[in-house]
C-alpha cells in the first residue's frame, strides 16, 4: 500500500452481481482506498479488519441479506459512515424504509449514470469529513471539558498550596493515563526543591526510572513546551512532555509526563489539551499562592497582635494594691487583640489612691497606641511629688496628646478620681466619659446618684478646661467606673403581657444595656461585689463583643 492510498478515503462497494462490483471498483479507485465484498457477510468481515469506512454504496437485493439490513447493521459501529444504496424501481417499500430509519444518504436506481453517481459520492465524501471533523472537534470539546472540571474539582477540593499541587498532578496522569507525572514549582524562575508526582499503579519500576531533567531546564529557559524520546534500561521507547504553567507571565511551575510504551509522539491534539489545562492550573495556582500569601500574612499579623496584645495587657496593672478600709476592683477585654480601653490604678506616695477609665475612640491597633501614650503621659503626671488636681492633670494630657489625637482624628475620654482614704474624700473630673455611678448599700433608695461633672473629651480642642468634682464616700460606697462597651452591651430583657394575649407568656426582647441596666443589675449582685460575677451576667447575653469593656469599682468598708 502506498503512500497515496494511506490518505485516501475508505469506500466499501458491497454487490452480488460481479459485474456491477468491478464496474464501482474501477469507477472510483483512483478516488478512493476501495473495497470489495460480494454479499453482506463478506462486507461485515472485512468492517471487522479494517475498520470504519468513509462511504458504503450497497445494492439493495442480495442472498442472505439485503441492502437495507446490512447497513443497518453498520449504524450503531460506525454511526459517522455515509451510505448509498443502489436500488431497482419496485423495491420503493425497502427504500421508504431505509430513508425513514435514517440509515441511507441517497438511493440510486438502477442502471445508474456514471456522472450522476461520482457526484453523489463526492457529496457523500465530503458529508462524511464534515460529521468526522465537527464529531472530532466536539470530542475534544467535551476532553477538554471533562478535563477542565476535573482539574477544577481537584482544587476546589484541595485545603491547602500543597494538597493543590498534589490534587492536579494527580488528575492529569490519570486523565491523560500517563505512565508517570511530575510537577515542579518554580519560585523567581528557579525550581524550587518541592516534587510532586503521580505513578501508574501497574508501573513496576520506580519513579527514579524516569528522567526529565534536561526537559524541564530547557522549559525553565524557553518558556515553551517540549518533548523528546529516549529509551531506557530495558530499550522500551519512552516519550516524555514537559509544559510550563505561566499566568501572566509569570512562570509557576513545570510539568512533566512520561509514556513508555507508546507506538507514537505526542500528537498535536494532546499537547495543545494538556497546555490547556497548564494554563488553567496555573490560574489555579496564582490564586492558591496568592491566598497562600495572604494566609501567611495574616498569621503573621495575628502572630504580632498576640504580642501586642500582651504588651498591651502588661501596661494596665498586673496586680491591685491592698488599701486600707477600701477595696478596688478592674477588668479590661478588649473588642480584638488590642483596643483603646484603659484602666489605671495608682497609690501615691503620700498615700493618695488615683484611679482612673479611659476609652479611645475606635479600635484595634491606632486606638491602642494612643492608650499606651495615655497611660506613659498619666503616670508621668501622677508621679509628680505633688500632682496635681484632677482636672488639671487631664488638662495636660490633653496638651501633650491633643494635637496627635486632632491630627488623627481622635478623641479620648476619661474619667480621673483621686482617692484619699484618711479622710474618704473623692476629687474627680470628667473628660466626656461615661458618668460615674454611686451606690451605697446601707442607703434604701431607688435611685443611684451619678456623679455629673463633665467636660469634653480629649483631642477636641487644643486647650482642655474644666471644673473638678469633689465628695466624701461612707462606709458600704460602691463607685463604678465604666466604658461604653459596657453600657452599651446587648442584653435581653423579659417583659409581662396581658394574659389574653399569646397566653399570657413573657416575651423577650434585646436592647442596650446603659446605665440603668447596670444599675439594676448592681443591686441584683451579692456582698462582696464581684466583678468578675458581674461581667460574666453583662457577656452571657453577647456571643460576639462588639467594643472594648472595662469595668472598675472601688468599695468603701
Amino acid at each position: 500500500m502506498t503512500e497515496t492510498d494511506v490518505e485516501k478515503l475508505k469506500l466499501m462497494v458491497v454487490d452480488d452481481e460481479p459485474d456491477n462490483l468491478e464496474l464501482l471498483y474501477r469507477t472510483f479507485r483512483r478516488d478512493f482506498q476501495v473495497y470489495k465484498a460480494n454479499h453482506a457477510m463478506k462486507a461485515l468481515e472485512i468492517l471487522d479488519k479494517e475498520g470504519e469506512m468513509a462511504v458504503i454504496i450497497s445494492d439493495q437485493r442480495m442472498p442472505e441479506m439485503n441492502g437495507t439490513e446490512f447497513l443497518s447493521l453498520t449504524v450503531e459501529r460506525f454511526p459517522d459512515t455515509t451510505r448509498i444504496l443502489l436500488t431497482g424501481f419496485t423495491d420503493v417499500e425497502d427504500l421508504v424504509d431505509a430513508i425513514n430509519s435514517g440509515q441511507v444518504f441517497k438511493y440510486i436506481t438502477k442502471p445508474w449514470k456514471p456522472d450522476r453517481l461520482k457526484e453523489i459520492v463526492e457529496q457523500a465524501a465530503d458529508t462524511y469529513q464534515l460529521v468526522k471533523k465537527r464529531t472530532q472537534e466536539l470530542r475534544r470539546a467535551l476532553r477538554r471539558e471533562s478535563l477542565f472540571n476535573a482539574v477544577t474539582t481537584a482544587i476546589r477540593e484541595s485545603l491547602d498550596y500543597s494538597s493543590m499541587l498534589e490534587k492536579i498532578v494527580a488528575t492529569i496522569g490519570q486523565s491523560f493515563k500517563t505512565s508517570y507525572c511530575l510537577l515542579r514549582p518554580v519560585e523567581s524562575n528557579c525550581l524550587t526543591a518541592d516534587e510532586f508526582s503521580y505513578l501508574d499503579p501497574q508501573i513496576t519500576y520506580s519513579c527514579e526510572f524516569f528522567d526529565a531533567s534536561s526537559l524541564i531546564e530547557q522549559v525553565l529557559e524557553t518558556r515553551h513546551y517540549q518533548h523528546s524520546l529516549y529509551n531506557n534500561n530495558n530499550d522500551n521507547p519512552c516519550y516524555q512532555l514537559a509544559v510550563p504553567l505561566i499566568y501572566q507571565q509569570h512562570l509557576l511551575a513545570i510539568l512533566a509526563l512520561y509514556e513508555t510504551g507508546r507506538d507514537q509522539p505526542w500528537q498535536d491534539e494532546d499537547i495543545q489539551l494538556i497546555t490547556g489545562v497548564a494554563e488553567q492550573a496555573a490560574l489555579a495556582l496564582s490564586q492558591a499562592k496568592l491566598y497562600q500569601r495572604l494566609q501567611e500574612k495574616q498569621q503573621q499579623i495575628r502572630a504580632e497582635l498576640e504580642i501586642a496584645r500582651q504588651i498591651q495587657n502588661n501596661l494596665l496593672r498586673q496586680s491591685l494594691p491592698d488599701i486600707k478600709g477600701a477595696k478596688v476592683q478592674a477588668r479590661c477585654y478588649p473588642a480584638r487583640e488590642v483596643g483603646g480601653d484603659f484602666f489605671e490604678v495608682f497609690v501615691h506616695p503620700k498615700g493618695d489612691l488615683w484611679l482612673a477609665v479611659g476609652d479611645v475612640s475606635g479600635k484595634g491597633v491606632p486606638a491602642a497606641l494612643f492608650m499606651a501614650s495615655a497611660i506613659s503621659v498619666l503616670r508621668r503626671e501622677l508621679s509628680q511629688e505633688t500632682p496635681a488636681m484632677p482636672n488639671m492633670v487631664i488638662q495636660n494630657l490633653n496638651k501633650a496628646l491633643g494635637d496627635d489625637l486632632i491630627s488623627s482624628n481622635c478623641f479620648i475620654t476619661l474619667i480621673l478620681a483621686r482617692y484619699t482614704p484618711s479622710t474618704r474624700e473623692l476629687v474627680y473630673a470628667n473628660a466626656g466619659h461615661i458618668y460615674p455611678l454611686l451606690w451605697s448599700r446601707e442607703t434604701d433608695t431607688d435611685n443611684p446618684q451619678y456623679l455629673k461633672i463633665r467636660s469634653i473629651p480629649l483631642g477636641i480642642l487644643p486647650k482642655w478646661q474644666a471644673d473638678f468634682g469633689q465628695l466624701f464616700l461612707a462606709p458600704k460606697d460602691i463607685l463604678l467606673f465604666t466604658s461604653d462597651g459596657i453600657t452599651e452591651a446587648m442584653v435581653t430583657t423579659k417583659t409581662c403581657v396581658p394574659e389574653n394575649s399569646v397566653n399570657g407568656f413573657k416575651s423577650n426582647h434585646r436592647s442596650m444595656l446603659h446605665l440603668d441596666g447596670l444599675w439594676q443589675l448592681l443591686q441584683q449582685e451579692t456582698q462582696p461585689l464581684s466583678l468578675n460575677h458581674l461581667l460574666a451576667r453583662i457577656q452571657a447575653d453577647n456571643n460576639i463583643q462588639e467594643d472594648d469593656q472595662t469595668i472598675l469599682s472601688l468599695e468603701v468598708f
